[in-house]
């Protein structure tokens, strides 16, 4: 049955929903588009994880400003373990305002055992009126089979599908990128800034970025003076040079 689905999914991807430009979705970010060949592809699944629990709602908001980017109006489904919700909490109607989501565009569903999750999430992406699939678990090794299945219905579907996780993961996966995100110090303004990292990539190379949410635009934008991710040490002595 895994080589099956192996086989399939190979077969899949060669198609221009997954590899080809009229099947992405553009950041609005140029140096990250063109690192994603146009920007993530739509029709298949994509992982975020946070840089640990605590960093959890920022991530959270990042893959939501992703997912409502998906369309002018789009129909989310957010599936998530029912311990995810109890610890991490469940996003706010002002956050969703913020974003330019209203509530009733968000359907929440939670699942006693990851099975179910992994379950709920391949139903709701052969949906036909669902734009982007999330599904939100704690940490934990995911079954091979689960993900290529989860893959497949992406591609099947042409519906967007993240995974989010709260801890960046060591397994393999299908997923055609995976994301590390973290929580940075906002600016004077208060406007929120995550630290983003690409460290998969099946269409090009790698970055690491500091993002920041910008109201005027309604999106993501790169932080223009942000400060660098590991700071240099204040008591460093100055090497001389002879």
């Amino acid at each position: 049955m895994i080589e099956q689905l192996r086989q399939r999914l190979q077969a899949l991807q060669k198609t221009p929903g997954v590899e080809g430009r009229p099947g992405t979705l553009p950041f609005g970010i140029p140096v990250i588009d063109t690192m994603l060949g146009g920007g993530l592809t739509r029709s298949a699944l994509h992982e975020i994880a946070a840089t640990g629990e605590a960093h959890l709602p920022a991530t959270a908001g990042f893959a939501l400003a992703v997912a409502k980017r998906a369309a002018p109006s789009p129909r989310l489904f957010w599936v998530s373990e029912d311990m995810a919700f109890a610890e991490s909490g469940l996003p706010h109607g002002a956050g969703l305002d913020a974003l330019g989501l209203a509530p009733e565009q968000l359907v929440m569903v939670s699942a006693t055992h990851r099975r179910d999750l992994l379950w709920a999430m391949e139903e709701a992406l052969r949906c036909g009126a669902i734009t982007v699939v999330i599904g939100e678990m704690r940490a934990g090794a995911i079954d091979s089979v689960a993900i290529r299945r989860l893959s497949l219905a992406a591609v099947e579907s042409g519906t967007l599908a993240l995974l989010l996780r709260t801890e960046p993961p060591n397994d393999a996966s299908t997923a055609v990128t995976r994301w590390i995100v973290g929580a940075m110090p906002s600016t004077t303004s208060g406007a929120p800034r995550v630290a983003v990292q690409i460290v998969r990539n099946r269409r090009g190379p790698t970055g690491t970025w500091i993002l920041e949410w910008s109201d005027s635009d309604g999106q993501f934008i790169l932080a223009t003076h942000a400060q660098p991710l590991a700071a240099p040490a204040l008591d460093r002595p100055h090497r001389q040079v002879a």
